[in-house]
């Protein structure tokens, strides 16, 4: 049982071992019902995601029920989507600060599955639109909500690969999408204007299945303690203590970590999060910047335009390009999945630093096999799941470092900040400069692209080498102290 003191009223700071209580558990039953809960939300988006790319062509076929172009489908559409999930991700964000994890982590799903759900009646180009930004709002607010949450649940020793793994599972879902693209563009077995439809159907069935589990995910304990709610916190942390002692049949080990002093404190204001990122933490906004923004470009440009690629350079048939997406996207999960446990033993620096290096130098040697006209449909997908193994445990440790470099009381909004803003300079832009030059038909043009994407990548792993944060194996709160955090001595109750 803790030794903290929790003061239940009063003005006086109050103390807690919440924190290294958490870090301290097994893994256990009490995790995987988190992660399952909580980390299958990037399945949806990537399924999301996947199905309109590889739908473009589709949609864009007389007879589809929506007049609409491949090329506002992959660009204006897909910029909406991001704009929406930009939008979305600092609104919820802001609230989830407020409101806490677990009720954001709630509506947010819900208006994700409203959004996709009326995606499939769409009739007409504008409202197609609304619903991709629409989608994209939910999805957004996904962003802030689950990260914090994860990022606050689990140990620190395995904060790292957990979290890459998670955010890894996106493609999960891309290879969902491309699988199921392929038997719902089959006119044999949907008509023209029924198969782009059931695909959105897909992500309401898989997204209901997500909220029922979730409702058995824990608010944070370590948010709890900043609003006043240290017997909720405590009730928490001793469910899960009980759950892995029961498990493991033996009493847990001592918390090596000294307990912090708390001081509950109101909301906190668009000015204080401001002066934490721009004045107590610049280097390390800096670095979120440069690393949201390399990968944002890459992958919100390849997902929504490598089946425009396939098509226009490689002649592939629109309902064939499902399967060398699948293969893209096996590629993009097991590079979280297998070099996760990499960020937590080798370190944070060495391996972000190394990813986005390593991930934009195979993506100029593509660009060049593609200018030379040595690659084909089959080896240009090759090329580009070696890239993306690289570059999606590099993209996924991006969403990891802004989670746990600054403040618990502002970690939601730091996460909406980084992914709204280095998302509307990568991902508004790529996809419309990527599709863009690939639409020309220019071999010249798509290597271009190709470069651009190779640049910002590798640029971003410099910065990381440069200025990356030691957070390997270490408490959130030793990495970023809490503004609410006292050094007084803690009332007793």
């Amino acid at each position: 049982m803790s030794a903290a003191q929790h003061r239940v009223a009063g003005p006086g700071p109050v103390e807690t071992d919440v924190p290294g209580r958490l870090d301290r558990l097994p893994w256990s039953a009490w995790h995987w019902r988190i992660l399952i809960g909580l980390g299958t939300v990037w399945i949806l988006d990537g399924l999301e995601v996947t199905v309109v790319g590889n739908l473009a062509a589709r949609l864009a076929e007389p007879g589809s029920g929506i007049a609409i172009s491949t090329v506002q489908v992959t660009t204006v559409a897909a910029a909406l989507y991001v704009a929406g999930a930009c939008c979305g991700a600092l609104f919820f964000g802001w609230l989830t600060d407020r409101l806490g994890r677990k009720k954001l982590f709630m509506i947010t799903l819900v208006v994700y599955l409203a959004a996709t759900a009326i995606t499939a009646l769409s009739w007409t180009t504008w409202f197609f639109f609304l619903c991709r930004f629409l989608t994209g709002f939910g999805i957004g607010g996904e962003y802030a909500a689950i990260n914090s949450a994860i990022d606050e649940l689990i140990p620190a020793r395995v904060r790292g690969r957990i979290d890459l793994i998670v955010n890894g599972s996106f493609w999960i879902g891309a290879a969902l999408g491309a699988f199921a693209s392929i038997a719902l563009l089959n006119t044999s077995l949907f008509a023209t204007d029924v198969g782009w439809r059931l695909a959105f159907g897909i992500g309401v069935v898989l997204g209901l299945v997500i909220l029922l589990v979730r409702r058995h995910v824990p608010e944070s304990p370590r948010w709890l303690f900043t609003h006043g709610r240290g017997e909720e916190a405590e009730a928490i942390v001793a469910e899960a203590e009980r759950i892995v002692e029961r498990e493991t049949g033996k009493p847990l080990p001592p918390v090596d970590e000294p307990p912090i002093r708390i001081r509950e404190r109101g909301p906190v204001g668009f000015v204080t999060i401001a002066r934490t990122l721009v004045t107590t933490y610049r280097r390390r906004t800096i670095l979120g910047l440069s690393l949201f923004i390399g990968q944002s470009f890459l992958y919100n440009s390849v997902t929504f335009g490598y089946a425009a690629i396939l098509t226009e350079f490689f002649d592939v048939p629109a309902g064939d390009t499902g399967y060398y997406f699948a293969v893209i996207a096996v590629g993009n999960f097991l590079g979280p999945l297998l070099l996760g446990h990499f960020f937590d033993s080798v370190g944070r620096r060495p391996m972000i630093a190394g990813t986005y290096i390593g991930s934009g130098v195979l993506l100029f040697g593509t660009a060049w096999l593609f200018q030379r006209g040595s690659l084909d449909a089959t080896t240009m997908t090759a090329c580009w799941t070696a890239v993306l193994f690289l570059a999606s445990a590099g993209a996924s440790a991006a969403y990891l470092t802004v989670s746990e470099v600054f403040p618990l009381e502002t970690r939601a909004m730091s996460i909406a900040f980084f992914y709204a803003v280095g998302t509307a300079a990568g991902g508004i832009s790529g996809p419309l400069l990527f599709n863009g030059l690939v639409s020309s038909g220019e071999v010249g043009d798509a290597s271009l692209a190709f470069c651009i994407g190779a640049g910002l990548m590798a640029g971003a792993g410099l910065v990381e080498a440069a200025i990356g944060v030691k957070a390997e194996r270490r408490s959130l709160e030793s990495i970023a102290a809490p503004l609410s955090q006292v050094s007084e001595p803690a009332a007793k109750s």
